[in-house]
Parts: C-alpha cells; structure tokens; sequence
C-alpha cells in the first residue's frame, strides 16, 4: 500500500540529531536560536524575527495571546484544522467561522465586513496562498502557514505578509523538526520579545503565569537539516503533481492566480463522490484522503455549503517527496481508473 504521506526524513537529519546528542545538550538551546535565525533568513525577514515554539497550535494561541484576543471575535475558516478553533478558544476568543471562497479552499474574505470581527485567521490552506484585501491592514491578520512553507504571495513568502504568522513542523507537514515543533513569526519586535518572556517560563522572579511551549535542541536540528532541504521538497512534489497533470489527472492548482505560488503540499482532485473514489484507490493499493471531513468542520457544514461540498467532493492523492518513480506511476494508474470508472472534475 502507498502511504498518503510520510516525511522526509534521511542522512542529513541523522546526522543533526547525532550531533545534539553527542553534545549533552537536548533541551532548548543554540540550535532553537540556529534554527530562529534561519528561518528568518529564509523568509527574508530581519533576524530574531522569529520565536520556535512546541507546535502550530502553540504558535496560534502565542499569536492571539500577544494580540490581545481575549474576549474578542476571531474570524477563522470554516474549512481548518480543528487547532485553530482550540487555540482561539484556549485563548479566551470567540471564534466566528467564515466559509471559503467560491475557487479555493481559502477563507472567503470578502464575507468579512457585516461579521464586526477584530482579529482574522487567513490559512493558507493545501499550500495554496491567500492574500487579503488592502482595506483589511487596520485588522490584525494572523498568516496560518502550517501547510504553506515556501509558498509565496507576489515573490514575497508566506508568512512574511501579516501581522504575525505561525507554522507547523508536524510529521508529514513540508517539513518537520522530528514529529512535532512550530514557529511563530513577527516582523514587530514587541510581539517577538513578548512571546520570548511568555516561553522562558521557568525561574521567572515575577510570578506572572506562563506554560512550557519550548521547542528542544533536538528537534531544531531535525528542523535546521530539513530546512536546507525545502527547495527539493518543493521541487519534487511540483515534479510528481505535473507528471500527474500529463497523465490526464485534474489536480485543483491555485498558481494559475497571478502572483500566487503554491508549494505543491497536496495533490487535490475532486469527485463527485469522493468516498467511492477513495474505495476504489485502496483496492487498488493508494491510500488517498478526504483532506478534511464534514464532521471536522469548525463549525455545522449545514451553514456552510462551499465547504460542505468540498467535503464531499475532494480527495488528495500521494504527493510527497519520497515517493519514486514506479510509486508515482502506480498513483496514476489507480487514480486514472477511479477517473474512468466515477466522475472527476478540475475545481
């Protein structure tokens, strides 16, 4: 069976754990600070632009946190991980959900001016890049590019475009700091510096409460050796999505945006049932995925019908950088058959 997804992992990441645990030291260290910087760099960012954190979700709830959600509406996409949803919550915010735009996954947000909310959530869903109207720059917007690294909004990286953004380093995410780890990113040095007081939680004399949200040595090496890796990562899911484009296979891409470049993270192709299709590839040994199911919705699909539909209708398909040649041809064999034998269409 071909796996939907498995990360990258090999030689140079060996290595950098080796490395840290030769060296005695596993907790939060120099490499978390290696590891800061260099993402800044990648994002073309000043230096110490950037606070490593456990999780994603741990960035979402500093990011609300340091912008003061408490108590406050949070516009969020319907179409999003359940982690968003929590953190604003576990944030002291309310969550409004906004449905996606009529062509993309993306949070419609055109639907935002009758909703009276004060902070936005803008996911750059699947790695394909949202931007936001000009008249929204007095909203603090949050940039969720958890499956977004190296994607890019008019040359600029996402991440790079909002009030604050934050990443995921999960396991099957574009790249991993070993499992779990994420990233909050501020071109602002006040949330930076507060989200550094609010992380060095321990020995504090000032008895304000804070949690441990640390990312460890270890994990920021695995981060920093996948990081000089993400170029190819990019590269060869855009290589395995074009040779599924020229065997017939209608892939829902986004770059045909003026300006927007995807990173390539999912391969999506829509069904009119996806669940049959996804049946019919397991026999045949893929293992595809409804990318997000109408129970995982954020908020009832009924109230929601653009991302209802995406629900019922969309599939992604294997597209990660280990998969080789003989695996991608058997992804289009299987996939072309559940194309002959249902009904597919390019969103």
């Amino acid at each position: 069976m071909i796996s939907h997804n498995r990360p990258t992992l090999g030689t140079a990441e060996k290595e950098a754990a080796l490395r840290v645990l030769d060296s005695g030291w596993v907790a939060q260290g120099r490499e978390v600070e290696a590891f800061e910087s260099e993402v800044c760099k990648y994002l073309g960012l000043d230096e110490r632009c950037a606070v490593a954190l456990s999780s994603g979700t741990a960035a979402l709830f500093m990011a609300l946190w340091v912008l003061g959600a408490k108590g406050k509406r949070v516009a969020i996409p319907v179409y999003s991980c359940a982690a968003l949803r929590n953190a604003v919550v576990m944030a002291g915010a309310q969550p409004v959900a906004i449905d996606v735009e009529a062509d993309s996954p993306n949070i419609d947000l055109n639907a935002l001016p009758s909703t009276g909310v004060d902070l936005i959530v803008a996911a750059h869903m699947f790695g394909f890049p949202t931007r936001w109207p000009r008249e929204f720059n007095s909203i603090p917007v949050i940039e969720d590019c958890a499956q977004a690294f190296g994607a890019r909004i008019d040359g600029i990286p996402v991440g790079a475009n909002g009030t604050a953004a934050i990443f995921s380093f999960y396991a099957t995410k574009m790249l991993t700091s070993g499992g779990q780890g994420g990233m909050l990113v501020a071109r602002e040095k006040s949330i930076i510096d507060a989200v550094r007081d609010y992380r060095q939680f321990d020995s504090r004399q000032d008895r304000v409460p804070r949690f441990n949200l640390q990312m460890t040595d270890l994990q920021a090496a695995v981060g920093r050796a996948q990081l000089t890796r993400i170029d190819e990562f990019i590269s060869r899911r855009k290589e395995i999505q074009n040779r599924y484009l020229a065997a017939g296979i209608p892939l829902w891409l986004s770059d045909t945006a003026e300006g927007l470049e995807s990173n390539h993270y999912r391969a999506i192709v829509e069904f009119s049932h996806a669940h049959a299709a996804i049946e019919q590839l397991e026999r045949d040994g893929v293992h595809a995925i409804v990318p997000i199911h109408d129970w995982e919705l954020i908020d009832d699909a009924e109230k929601f019908q653009r991302a209802a539909a995406l629900c019922r209708r969309t599939i992604s398909l294997p597209t990660y950088p280990l998969l080789n040649s003989a695996e991608v041809l058997r992804v289009i064999q299987a996939a072309s058959k559940s194309i002959s034998t249902g009904k597919s269409r390019q969103l």
